[in-house]
């Protein structure tokens, strides 16, 4: 049994393929998990109001399978941020997490990934920032109730692109329901920002870091950059989130309409596993 566990992105594969189906391909590409998407589209937020019947069916297609839903990225919040001026869009935002962690809890699901936001298609000021940490608040309380942990995304934006900038959020919430979910690519474009080496960024998270996202980058790009093309320092960052107490890994990257999008999901297994068993075995 290996000392760690390989989480799919769900948005790796076709959105029309069922739950079922996701499920046993993640088994056979070589995962072990599946990481559920609630980003901002109206077709993601939707999976949020859920009926009883349909979180049921998934619970059925997890134990037919095999094969869990550990973790969900939740990024619907770009669109409905928590910092938001408008308190209209603040309400939004908070019925989002309240409906997220129950859908986590309905299905097993142990961590929630967080935007590293105060807000996304606006103008952040103090004033962005004050409401964020407010609502914040809110979001660790309705995750600490169902014993759900929260974990900051490093995104490619100032306001959280780094370890360091998300520890200053999760000192202020003082909550064992709240860590940091880094994202090793955004993190490697970061250093260069920067000047300061990625692992070193890693360990001012001590005791705090939930799991990770495996995700090729090279500078100045974010997305859909094929695994062993890049700059992701994926050896060297895994034995430091080992030294951290790290064992849940997400690899993160996407379908785009490419026909040999399951060769693409077997690659980025197998590359992922060489990299986490060089550390790990």
């Amino acid at each position: 049994m290996r000392a760690y566990e390989l989480g799919q992105y769900e948005k790796s594969m076709p959105n029309t393929l069922s739950w079922k189906e996701k499920l046993q391909l993640c088994r056979e590409f070589g995962f072990d998990y599946l990481e559920m998407s609630v980003d901002e589209s109206d077709e993601k937020l939707a999976r949020l109001q859920y009926t009883r019947e349909e979180r049921g069916a998934i619970v059925r297609a997890m134990e037919e399978t095999g094969v869990r839903i550990h973790s969900m990225c939740l990024s619907g919040h770009r669109k409905y941020p928590l910092g938001h001026p408008d308190e209209h869009i603040q309400k939004k935002a908070l019925q989002i997490m309240e409906a997220a962690v129950q859908l986590a809890d309905d299905l097993g699901i142990r961590i929630i990934q967080l935007a590293g936001y105060d807000v996304y298609y606006e103008v952040g000021s103090e004033q962005t920032k004050q409401n964020f940490i407010r609502n914040l608040r809110h979001c660790v309380e309705l995750a600490a109730k169902k014993g759900i942990l929260l974990g900051f995304e490093t995104m490619e934006t100032p306001f959280m692109d780094t370890v360091e900038k998300s520890m200053h959020y999760v000192q202020e919430a003082a909550s064992p329901y709240l860590g940091v979910y880094p994202d090793m690519g955004n993190l490697k474009n970061a250093s260069l920002l920067y000047g300061k080496n990625v692992n070193e960024d890693i360990r001012t998270g001590k005791g705090h870091i939930v799991a990770a996202h495996l995700k090729e980058t090279i500078p100045g790009h974010y997305r859909e950059i094929p695994f062993g093309s890049g700059h992701t320092e994926f050896v060297e960052n895994i034995r430091e989130l080992k030294q951290q107490g790290v064992r849940m890994f997400v690899g993160e990257f996407w379908y785009t309409g490419n026909s040999d999008w399951q060769k693409v999901c077997t690659h980025a297994s197998a590359f992922l596993r060489d990299k986490l068993d060089q550390v790990f075995v």
